[in-house]
């Protein structure tokens, strides 16, 4: 007899839709997620402390943000990863985008099974349980403004689009009203799932979570509509290896009470492993090669990694952008699909950033930090043409253009030990640049021209510039799904190929940018 049918690890966007429709179904559904459960006032917006997880010791340190940094050689730069570690898994620390997938992203590469037709009803499901909306127009940050602008400026205004968010608007909000950002204007209501949430005021906060809880992240809708149906959560659950039984599997993970780690163990007929992409390859991989548990996982688990073609260039304008206004990402100029420019696929964004980024950075420089204070230095001197304006904080001008890319999708994901024969089996990246070099270079380019066309000036990224060294918070693949073991991990299904009622359902399937 097992505990409950079935285990959810993880309750990120795959684990928590999951959960949330199996319990609809009648499933007994258990999730298990390494992360806290946050409470507004925990936010690091409002304690600015918490801030990452710490995969050596979580019992001291669980905190908002997983960041992995992957060492580099000459072939492959170093490449630092972004993840959420929370109940609502990224969809805390995202922001806040729903975008389909082009139907030509289809065309090669998945199982047949698998057509953008296919998925299009449940990417309308989606949208309508994350509420979609997109900024009213009287409400357009400068950002938005500029990338309208810009797109306009060098021939591509027909690409330029705003984008659906998963944030609720009060359309009566505009920047004219007296102290616009005070949190008392963000009109308070129940959502459908009950939950208690406001209306954005353009805080800025996305990313470190929103005081006023406009952002309609999983734990204000897919995860408690799954409890009103009988699934059970279980935060700080950190999942260590699964154990193949005959009729079913047997779940270890550690628990953290008390600043200490806690053993413990539960069985499901059923196991859907959803803990995001590192997390998913990690832990199959440990399951195959560390406590060989499920020895017959495919060969090619952990291949096929991608950065999702992520890239930033920051920009000083001359006129006043206020990127720690406004949704931290609101509009995009497409470069996808038959949109493409001479052969690469890429999605221009505009970019935000919190407020606390830049009083650490005012912090560093009243403190006489050598290296904050040049800086600001050169900030004003790039913005220094004589009629700039010179009565708002340097950072006032800052844009950070963001995009996406369709990369190569050629890293792997291994277990290796630091020192070759002693020490702990850790996660390890190989990731060859030289394949991606062509989107990325592509995106650089227009970058440049959208922002000197709107009288920018552009920095290109010196990290990317001496080493390729890059920073991604959309990793995917490692989990190819495919029509057998030998091509891939899961079958089009999501089902583990070798392990009957094993399934993965997060970004390790999705086998490219």
């Amino acid at each position: 007899m097992h505990d409950t049918d079935v285990i959810v690890i993880g309750s990120g966007f795959g684990g928590a839709v999951t959960a949330c429709r199996l319990a609809e179904a009648g499933y007994r559904v258990l999730i298990l997620e390494r992360g806290r459960r946050w409470q507004v006032q925990e936010y690091p917006s409002q304690t600015q402390k918490d801030w990452l997880w710490d995969h050596e010791h979580p019992e001291r340190e669980n905190g908002w943000i997983d960041l992995r940094v992957f060492p580099h050689n000459s072939i492959n730069p170093r490449m630092a990863v972004v993840a959420g570690s929370a109940v609502g898994g990224g969809s805390l620390i995202y922001a806040n985008i729903s975008v389909d997938a082009k139907p030509d992203v289809f065309a090669s590469g998945w199982p047949a099974e698998i057509t953008f037709d296919e998925l299009k009803p449940f990417y309308h499901r989606v949208g309508k349980m994350l509420d979609l909306q997109q900024v009213p127009k009287n409400q357009w940050p400068e950002r938005t403004r500029l990338m309208q602008e810009a797109a306009e400026k060098i021939g591509f205004g027909d690409r330029f689009r705003q984008l659906d968010l998963a944030v609720s608007f009060d359309e009566d909000w505009h920047y004219g009203l007296d102290d616009p950002f005070d949190s008392r204007h963000s009109k308070t209501f129940t959502n459908r799932q009950g939950q208690q949430q406001g209306t954005c005021v353009h805080l800025g906060y996305c990313d470190i979570g929103c005081p006023v809880k406009a952002k309609n992240t999983l734990d204000l809708n897919y995860i408690p509509r799954a409890e009103k149906h009988g699934a059970e959560v279980r935060a700080l659950h950190l999942v260590r290896w699964i154990e193949r039984q005959e009729d079913g599997y047997r779940v270890h993970f550690e628990r953290i009470a008390n600043r200490r780690r806690e053993s413990g163990q539960v069985s499901a007929r059923i196991v859907i492993v959803a803990a995001g992409t590192m997390g998913t390859n990690e832990l199959l991989l440990r399951c195959r090669d560390d406590f060989k548990s499920l020895p017959r996982l495919s060969r090619t688990l952990g291949t096929g990694w991608s950065s999702n073609g992520d890239f930033l260039t920051p920009a000083f304008h001359r006129r006043i952008v206020d990127p720690t206004r406004g949704p931290t990402i609101t509009s995009a100029i497409d470069f996808l699909g038959e949109n493409n420019l001479d052969g690469e696929h890429f999605f221009i964004e505009d970019g935000g950033f919190p407020d606390v980024i830049r009083a650490y950075v005012e912090g560093k420089r009243s403190a006489n930090n050598l290296v904050a204070t040049n800086l600001y230095a050169g900030l004003r001197r790039l913005l220094d043409h004589g009629d700039a304006d010179t009565e708002h904080d340097a950072l006032d001008h800052a844009m950070p253009w963001f995009s996406q890319g369709r990369d190569a999708a050629n890293g792997t994901l291994s277990l290796s030990r630091k020192w070759t024969l002693f020490g702990p089996l850790e996660l390890d990246l190989d990731w060859d640049v030289r394949a991606s070099l062509g989107v990325f270079e592509a995106i650089s380019r227009m970058h440049t021209r959208l922002a000197e066309a709107t009288e920018g000036n552009p920095l290109a990224a010196l990290p990317w510039m001496l080493t390729k060294a890059l920073v991604t918070p959309h990793p995917l693949g490692g989990c190819r799904p495919s029509n057998s073991v030998r091509e891939g991990v899961v079958k089009h299904s999501g089902e583990v190929h070798n392990y009957r009622n094993l399934y993965v359902a997060d970004g390790a399937v999705v086998p490219k940018a």
